[in-house]
């Protein structure tokens, strides 16, 4: 019995030494599940907005676009310039040319194929004009098939009712330059007004969070190219 009593003694310290072991194998455990693991790294910068990125990238493409369409602007502002130009030298000869003309021609009678001549005489001073381009295609086809005209005039009177005719192309040709004028215009602004909403949308995109990114986003970056800008009406 005293060999049973001395074999237990000496048998508690090592139980005890075991479970002291697994009670601390279990306590690393606890800790180590309840501390919060490393945060995944974070995403490179370009890669967290997506949706701002694209509106950048249509800005930039919008910009492009808006610089054209002023540029086609400046060009038809010269156009209107060079058209008023030449209205005010048609309306010059035509005052020139009616001056002249305020007086009757002396009538007498005329010489055998006279009115052959003076048809003659009108339809190469209309070529010449429309050759310069102070008549159109139109009014010389009319010349021609003496539409509104009168061959048998005196040629200085021809010259008068071709210089009528030039003055009311060339009012007519920049009464057209104005209207495309204004059009490029419109055109550039409603650019111009494309370029400011994507940039202002893409510096809001960059302040907010990516997860509350609309669900719309990639819409921006196949709506928005220079192709589909915003043209005028």
């Amino acid at each position: 019995m005293d060999s049973a009593l001395q074999t237990f003694v000496s048998a508690v310290p090592q139980a005890a030494a075991i479970w002291l072991i697994i009670l601390l194998v279990l306590a690393v455990a606890v800790a180590t599940a309840k501390v919060p693991r490393g945060l995944a790294p974070a995403p490179p910068e370009a890669e967290e907005n997506h949706y701002a990125a694209e509106l950048e990238t249509a800005a930039a493409q919008a910009a492009e676009a808006a610089g054209r369409r002023r540029a086609e602007w400046l060009a038809a502002q010269e156009a209107v310039e060079t058209a008023w130009t030449e209205y005010e030298q048609a309306e010059l000869v035509a005052r020139k040319m009616a001056a002249a003309t305020a007086y009757p021609l002396m009538s007498r009678r005329r010489k055998l194929g006279e009115n052959a001549d003076r048809q003659r005489y009108l339809h190469r001073a209309a070529t010449r004009l429309c050759r310069t381009h102070d008549l159109s295609i139109a009014q010389l086809n009319d010349v021609y098939a003496h539409r509104g005209w009168n061959p048998r005039l005196h040629p200085v009177q021809q010259e008068s009712v071709l210089s009528q005719a030039s003055r009311a192309y060339r009012w007519e040709a920049y009464q057209q330059a104005v209207q495309r004028e204004q059009a490029a215009w419109r055109s550039a602004e409603a650019a111009a007004d494309a370029v400011r909403q994507l940039r202002a949308e893409a510096a809001a995109a960059r302040l907010r969070d990516p997860a509350t990114e609309p669900i719309d986003r990639h819409w921006w970056s196949e709506q928005w190219t220079p192709a589909e800008l915003p043209a005028a009406a």
